[in-house]
């Protein structure tokens, strides 16, 4: 828990988050989720408070998992889990930076990370925030995931503590550090422990979904165009979901004919059969499968450059990403409860720009490079990143705001009036 009593904050819990100047900037680090907690139950599906402990032994009993919860918080949740991903990114870029003293108590800026979660950054936001932290902090896990000869079993909690740090002058926030187990800090730090996820998974609204999606993304991710097949009795196992088969064989099916998940493609197998099985692959494996047998007629040669030059920034995610990201538009925002991620209204002079583009990126965009269509840059923009899905950018709106800058330098005579 907090060793920084709520009831001393300004203002009860709703506090201005202040910036940490002096910090470098994280707001648009890669995703990466730890894989040992992606395919099996370490978290409540429910945003109901869970009590019930869950108890997890993996079909060839190699593996146990159980999950009790605090009485008082009730059991860290799926959603929560949003949180140590957030931190779990956090560390794997300190150690791409090459960082070479780096430590589980982790100093954030809680505006930062609840923009970055698609959780938004309204007082209820803050709420949110400290009772997920208090869940992280009070649910205790045993397992035996990484037994050896000097241990058959870990108990741990997510985070060992977590503080709120305040100015003793003006008595305003200064943000947090939050102190990571070791287990979780151990296991994140080796790198191949670690998988690259979409920043689409935070727009992911239910429990069950959010959990499939972490499963699925484990499970299929290595396995090509081929992707993973399971029957439905063990990914109820393995979820750890308080529903009855019956119930979750229905929500599996409802969410496969969805299938709208980032990345992953659902197919149910036998649905009408006693034991159907859930096929998970990678949507990037289909579509290659897709390209190498479609018949396109052969094409000149190229005469020119193409119109679209690639940005000279090399700030890049990974390729995975690329695909599910160009393809979204902004209407598939429009069920998320947070304004962070709720799409602004149309009626700006340029609809979807204004729309995608952070705030004061659009404005200072506006200001600088004014007379442009911005619809239309972006649609070269989009065209780029299409035909070229290894150059992503980590952040989209910096990105684009670099593209429209030279392309007004290049053009702005073009004007009228100039």
């Amino acid at each position: 828990m907090s060793d920084e009593p709520v009831s001393s904050l300004p203002s009860g819990r709703r506090v201005q988050m202040e910036m940490f100047f002096t910090l470098p900037d994280f707001s648009d680090i890669s995703l990466r989720d730890y894989q040992e907690t992606m395919q099996r139950p370490f978290f409540s599906l429910s945003k109901k408070k869970r009590l019930k402990p869950i108890e997890y032994v993996s079909p060839d009993k190699s593996v146990t998992v159980h999950v009790s919860a605090n009485p008082a918080y009730g059991m860290a949740t799926i959603w929560d889990a949003d949180i140590m991903i957030y931190l779990a990114s956090h560390l794997n870029e300190l150690r791409e930076r090459g960082e070479n003293d780096i430590s589980p108590t982790i100093r954030v800026q809680p505006g930062d990370m609840l923009k970055r979660i698609c959780w938004g950054v309204s007082g209820r936001a803050y709420e949110r925030l400290l009772q997920a932290l208090d869940r992280l902090q009070a649910t205790t896990i045993k397992t035996n995931l990484r037994a050896n000869s000097k241990s058959r079993e870990t108990t741990f909690s997510w985070i060992d503590s977590y503080t709120h740090l305040v100015d003793e002058r003006t008595q305003r926030s200064l943000g947090m550090e939050i102190t990571l187990s070791k287990w979780f800090f151990d296991g994140v730090m080796d790198k191949r422990n670690v998988l690259a996820i979409s920043p689409l998974y935070f727009e992911i609204t239910s429990g069950l979904a959010k959990w499939l999606y972490r499963a699925s993304r484990k499970h299929a991710g290595g396995n090509g165009a081929e992707g993973f097949t399971i029957g439905f009795e063990t990914l109820h196992q393995k979820s750890g979901s308080e529903s009855s088969l019956p119930s979750f064989k229905n929500k599996i099916l409802e969410l496969a004919r969805a299938n709208n998940m980032p990345e992953i493609n659902l197919e149910v197998i036998g649905a009408e059969t006693p034991r159907p099985k859930l096929k998970m692959v990678m949507r990037r494996y289909l579509e290659d499968g897709a390209a190498k047998v479609a018949e396109t007629p052969p094409s000149p040669p190229p005469s020119r450059k193409p119109a679209v030059k690639a940005p000279d920034e090399a700030d890049y995610v990974d390729p995975a990403m690329a695909r599910s990201l160009i393809a979204r538009t902004i209407t598939d925002l429009a069920s998320n409860k947070d304004e962070e991620c709720r799409p602004r209204k149309a009626s700006a002079p340029y609809g979807r720009a204004q729309r995608v583009l952070d705030a004061e990126i659009y404005q200072a965009i506006r200001a600088e490079c004014p007379g442009w269509d911005l619809d239309v840059l972006m649609q070269q923009f989009d065209a780029f990143l299409n035909a070229n899905p290894d150059e992503l950018p980590r952040n989209y709106s910096k990105r684009f705001y670099g593209f429209v800058k030279r392309h007004h330098e290049r053009n702005k005579f073009q004007l009228p009036g100039n």
